[in-house]
């Protein structure tokens, strides 16, 4: 089964934003001073963690979406 174009953009699309703000997430945590009770310690830990808070909610949707078109794009078929 081949996968069609703009499916294949989807998912590429949302695994690209998810893996942003797992990175940007990570670095919060550890390179950037980690995150205390009031917050992230350093000002790059605030950025990363909006960051995180963006990517991370539109590409776990972007994937949603990329996986429901691919399934019924199997569907079609």
């Amino acid at each position: 089964m081949t996968i069609q174009r703009d499916t294949r953009k989807l998912l590429r699309t949302g695994l690209a934003i998810f893996g942003c703000g797992a990175l940007s997430a990570l670095l919060t945590i550890t390179s950037f001073g980690g995150i205390g009770r009031q917050g992230p310690h350093t000002n790059m830990g605030w950025v990363a963690l909006m960051i995180a808070m963006g990517c991370l909610p539109m590409g776990v949707l972007t994937l949603a979406l990329a996986i429901a078109k691919l399934i019924g794009d199997r569907r079609k078929t």
